[in-house]
């Protein structure tokens, strides 16, 4: 996996920015937000102040009490449209403490809807996510490397490299790699 950490900060910066942004436009305040993700008001206040990087599962909660899902919450950061991003450019932003790393392959758009993410986990690596930032929100996994389970609202599948999964997130989902494999994939969010 790449580890920029300059890059990592400034999308933590930008990414505290969007946050505080969007709790005010909703005109909530820290305590509502915390009732509405649990995540702690501390936690919140932290994060907003770019005192801390987020998680996966911090920002899969705050995507969901927002409603929009997290690849969008990461394209809201991004200030302009080009039609062609190269790799070298393409934004990366690492959750460390799990071992996960999410590449927004497509190129910033607020206004488009598709998106295509190059995910990798680590091995040993499980993430889950109590509920979909946007209910019926459509994906379409296909795994480049390694070995993944994904369940899906109680249903799960065992993925290998070439296997394609295309399903809709209403709730529960959680994304998993066994101990001594990990995992990388393309994932298509229409």
């Amino acid at each position: 996996m790449e580890n920029n950490a300059t890059d990592n900060a400034s999308i933590d910066w930008l990414l505290a920015q969007r946050l505080k942004t969007l709790r005010t436009e909703r005109s909530w305040s820290l305590d509502e937000l915390a009732r509405r993700s649990t995540v702690s008001r501390a936690t919140l206040s932290r994060l907003e102040n770019a005192e801390v990087s987020p998680t996966t599962s911090v920002l899969g909660k705050l995507c969901a009490a927002y409603g929009l899902p997290m690849s969008r919450l990461i394209r809201m950061v991004e200030e302009h449209f080009v039609p062609l991003i190269p790799r070298s450019e393409q934004p990366v932003w690492t959750d460390q403490t799990i071992g996960f790393q999410r590449r927004s392959v497509s190129p910033p758009a607020q206004t488009l809807a598709g998106e295509v993410l190059e995910c990798e986990l680590d091995p040993g690596t499980h993430i889950t996510y109590d509920r979909s930032s946007r209910p019926g929100l459509e994906h379409h996994l296909l795994m480049i490397e390694g070995q993944l389970e994904i369940s899906i609202e109680g249903k799960t599948y065992e993925l290998r490299p070439g296997d394609c999964l295309r399903y809709q997130i209403s709730g529960l989902s959680s994304f998993a790699t066994p101990a001594d494999c990990a995992a990388r994939y393309l994932l298509f969010i229409v």
